[in-house]
């Protein structure tokens, strides 16, 4: 895992190269993203940050994730229901989630920048975000298949 303290000075950083205006919610949101384990949704830090700051709305941690995101400071992982984000590895890296639980792990497999540059010369497009995610199942329900 990056390390959290690290991780919080490079978003911080990002945001303030942009101007964005740091509030102290907004604070709060970006070290909850740096300190974070896992793959959590906008739903889920927002719920976090409401302890500290009952006034805060939905639409500033979905603003801020949007653009982190545009930054790619941070990888949206679209599920069936709800994004869930990766703040602490921005770079392209594929996804295992189980189709039981929604379970997301890190996968510890490189995506090959020339595959994916060949692939846009076959293609004609422009690559922005790669991302692969990997669907199956996870070790506490893989015997249920």
């Amino acid at each position: 895992m990056t390390d959290p303290d690290a991780r919080f000075d490079q978003l911080i950083a990002a945001l303030k190269e942009r101007d964005f205006r740091l509030t102290p919610q907004r604070v709060e949101l970006v070290r909850l993203i740096a300190v974070s384990e896992g793959h959590p949704s906008a739903g889920q830090l927002y719920t976090k940050i409401q302890e500290m700051f009952p006034t805060m709305s939905l639409a500033t941690v979905y603003k801020t994730l949007t653009l982190l995101k545009e930054m790619n400071q941070v990888l949206e992982i679209g599920l069936r229901d709800d994004s869930h984000f990766d703040g602490n590895r921005p770079e392209p890296h594929p996804h295992l989630i189980c189709i039981k639980c929604n379970k997301i792990i890190d996968g510890e497999v490189s995506l090959d920048p020339q595959a994916l540059r060949r692939l846009e010369q076959e293609t004609g497009y422009k690559i922005l975000r790669p991302q692969i995610a990997l669907y199956g199942l996870c070790g506490e329900h893989k015997e249920e298949s």
